[in-house]
């Protein structure tokens, strides 16, 4: 019997191999991504994608969570990154921004299927693109409970993030008990308010080592109470090649260097700082990284507001020099006791620090009798290996409650009318207490499948100009539909 070949459509010569895992660059990628698909690994992780949310789904519905569809289309929310404006022909002056998990008001309380909802929804924010997030569309786990307190979330959605990680950890460690860590010991031990836990390395405070000592420049510095000095030990890193190397490092992020002391046997101390430090010559002892062989300690000094981040990433880089990093692990925790408000130094105003709509912890008592700068609020953080991968809050439900949270911040009551009329009225009308998260399905993913970069785990993503280069969007809107949208262009000279 002979055989017949037919061609069903004929094939160019390929821009890019579609075998094995060679690099290529990333514009060819995305503009044949429908070629780079068939890559085995990209193909693998979005595979791994559509099981993810399969998983999230069975196990959102196990803890009996409905699930609904809610507008993508609908009102600004000051709770996110900046949104895509959406103009509309049908009223010039009404202006729709999409924003992603539009979540319920509030949950109908006489009925059980509004008890608890979630749903698995685009997002679109207008934000710079990075490596961990994308321009333009990402997706994520909305969860909405009535009836709740934080401790009720928490109980609610550990198990359904911890499984999803099990499910797909390929025998990596899960956390079992996930800590809780508060805001402000997140930045003075982790330098991060969203921390890897698989790094060992635990900054300390070790102001009192220095106030009143003879190390004139610490001492003197120390002598605003503002300011403080951290410690970041880092064992195993004793070399003066390592040491001048990571403040080499340091330089290239813009600071001026590192200091830091080595420790030889007997507690002596060596290097820059090393030098002025002599057990016994400072009133509080030797500094809290044991003395011994090989060990080293950075120090960073200052007013801890200016510089945990960089503290932060200075612990990152020494766990990852020293190889301290276990990267065979998931490491879940929550991070909690967010401050509801912080100090706008650029407007000399006080700002509301992250969700406006979050409750104080406190109640309304706290928003008039506390200062506004130690109310912490309702909010939580879900960190895993050095990522934020959820955020939700108990809502602030009480209008008079709102309108005074909103008031420190310098709204008035009318401003809340105008600007969250919807909710505002629906807390008129009785809403039970209630509070959610939402969980960035992508990140998770991302995690799942050992990359760092979103767009590999993403079907068709835009690059780092939000440019999608296999549509050619965004592309030029024609004068008659400006002109059907009462928009006039001003765009800026090249």
């Amino acid at each position: 019997m002979s055989a017949t070949i037919e061609v069903l459509g004929p094939a160019a010569e390929l821009p890019l191999p579609v075998f094995g895992e060679q690099e290529y660059p990333e514009d060819i990628r995305l503009k044949y991504r429908f070629l780079d698909l068939r890559r085995e690994k990209l193909h693998q992780n979005i595979m791994t994608r559509g099981a993810v949310v399969d998983s999230m789904r069975r196990r959102m519905k196990e803890q009996g969570f409905f699930e609904f569809q809610t507008p993508i289309l609908t009102a600004s929310s000051p709770e996110g990154a900046r949104d895509f404006l959406v103009p509309s022909r049908d009223s010039s002056r009404q202006i729709l921004r999409a924003a992603a998990g539009a979540a319920a008001i509030q949950a109908a309380a006489d009925d059980e299927c509004f008890d608890r909802y979630f749903q698995i929804a685009p997002c679109f924010r207008d934000e710079d693109p990075r490596a961990d997030r994308l321009p333009g569309e990402f997706y994520q786990l909305d969860v909405e409970m009535s009836f709740v307190t934080q401790d009720d979330v928490f109980a609610a959605m550990e198990p359904v993030i911890s499984g999803v990680f099990e499910d797909f950890a390929k025998g990596k460690p899960v956390t079992k008990k996930w800590p809780r860590i508060p805001f402000a010991e997140a930045l003075r031990k982790y330098g991060s308010d969203k921390p890897d836990l698989r790094n060992p390395i635990v900054m300390q405070e070790v102001s009192e080592h220095f106030r009143g000592s003879g190390f004139k420049v610490f001492a003197r510095m120390l002598e605003d109470p503002k300011n403080q000095v951290w410690a970041i030990p880092g064992k195993g890193g004793g070399s003066r090649a390592f040491c001048d190397r990571m403040n080499s490092w340091a330089q290239g992020e813009g600071q001026p260097g590192l200091g830091y002391i080595m420790w030889r046997e007997g507690g002596e101390g060596a290097g820059p700082l090393g030098e002025q430090y002599r057990p016994g010559t400072h009133r509080c002892g030797p500094l809290p990284a044991r003395p011994g062989g090989g060990r080293r300690g950075v120090l960073r000094r200052g007013r801890p507001g200016k510089f945990w981040k960089f503290a932060g990433l200075a612990r990152t880089k020494l766990g990852e020099e020293l190889n301290l990093i276990d990267k065979e692990r998931f490491e879940l925790a929550w991070i909690v006791d967010f401050p509801m408000y912080e100090y706008n130094e650029e407007d000399k105003k006080i700002d509301f620090s992250h969700n406006p709509f979050s409750m104080p912890q406190g109640g309304l008592e706290a928003l008039k009798t506390q200062d506004p700068l130690t109310i912490k609020a309702f909010q939580y953080d879900i960190a895993c290996n050095g990522y934020e991968i959820a955020s939700g809050g108990v809502r602030n439900h009480v209008p008079e409650a709102m309108v005074r949270a909103f008031e420190i911040a310098g709204y008035g009551e009318q401003d809340v009318v105008e600007r969250f009329g919807g909710m505002y009225r629906a807390f008129q009308y009785g809403a039970p207490p209630h509070g959610g998260m939402a969980a960035g399905l992508d990140r998770i993913v991302m995690l799942l499948c050992g990359t760092t970069n979103l767009r590999e785990i993403s079907l068709f993503p835009m690059n780092q100009q939000a440019v999608d280069l296999l549509m050619g969007a965004p592309s030029e809107a024609s004068p008659k539909q400006l002109r059907e949208l009462h928009i006039r262009t001003n765009l800026p000279s090249k």
